[in-house]
């Protein structure tokens, strides 16, 4: 499958591992697209294998590298943007530069924001960088992929039905947002709630106990992968959530540690896995009647 327009993909690196920029840019090009991956800080693997040294850049570096992206020649090759983990405050800021730029050059750009900065016990980065990553890019994003537990913290209220889940995306904004980890309406299920300011779908599965990493990274390229095709929202939230539903149950059937991209490619690109599709009652619609 061979698309037009590259994809700038900037998050975290993992030498071993199917995490951060890892597990998009295999998506993004098993699925045809070219990638510029601009790594936001390396590592061994995952730290939540076990310690795992972090390889930083000086906050100076970074912006340079982003200058010379902005004035890259090659910068109308670029149709889209993906960003994810950040290690420090001043990177979104220098990232959101960037966006700007290629939104100024190219109003249709699609920009997903994953603001990976949390999960059920929290904040895991600084809360500095959240901030940070709340007020400099999800401003400007097409769409945003929290999990609810980033979404909580971003809204700053208790999400604990998807009525709550989203009100919150609703008053946070941007204009689309897709909430993984979203209230299962079937048992033993899990979902993926998608909003826009029209309708909201729910993508569910059944539920895999103590998965490996990199789900939401992989779902946020997936998703963004599938809108460059073409595809319309809701066939391209149901592709992405059985791509990644699937993998999943593979990996988990190994007994790996690490999603096994390599081993599943056709999973990415053509899904077997059954996913429930539902329409939700839109809170605009309740404010309606």
């Amino acid at each position: 499958m061979q698309n037009s327009g590259a994809v700038i993909v900037i998050s975290s690196h993992v030498v071993r591992g199917s995490v951060g920029n890892r597990a998009a840019v295999f998506a993004f090009e098993t699925l045809g697209f070219p990638v510029w991956a601009l790594p936001t800080v390396v590592l061994p693997w995952h730290p939540g294998h076990g310690p795992s040294t972090r390889l930083t850049f000086a906050a100076d570096e970074f912006d340079k590298a982003i200058d010379d992206l902005i004035n890259a020649r090659w910068l109308g090759e670029v149709s889209a943007v993906l960003t994810g983990y950040f290690a420090n405050e001043r990177q979104p800021k220098a990232v959101a530069r960037l966006v700007r730029a290629l939104q100024e050059r190219n109003p249709s750009l699609l920009y997903v924001c994953d603001p990976v900065i949390g999960d059920v016990g929290g904040l895991y980065i600084p809360q500095s960088t959240a901030e940070a990553i709340r007020d400099e890019l999800l401003p400007l994003a097409s769409v945003a992929t929290p999990n609810r537990y980033e979404l909580a913290w971003l809204a700053g209220s208790e999400l604990d039905s998807n009525a709550a889940i989203m009100e919150a995306a609703l008053a946070l904004g941007p204009s689309r947002m897709l909430v993984t980890s979203a209230i299962p309406m079937m048992a033993g299920g899990t979902g993926n709630l998608y909003l826009t300011g029209t309708h909201a779908l729910l993508a569910e599965h059944r539920l895999i106990d103590n998965p490996p990493n990199g789900l939401g990274d992989l779902l946020s390229a997936l998703f963004l992968a599938r809108l460059m095709t073409g595809a319309d929202e809701e066939r391209a939230l149901r592709l992405a959530t059985a791509s990644v539903y699937e993998i999943l149950a593979r990996t988990a059937k190994r007994g790996s540690d690490e999603l096994t991209l390599e081993t599943d490619a056709a999973s990415l690109t053509s899904p077997m896995a059954m996913v429930h599709m539902r329409r939700l009652i839109h809170p605009l619609q309740r404010v309606r009647r």
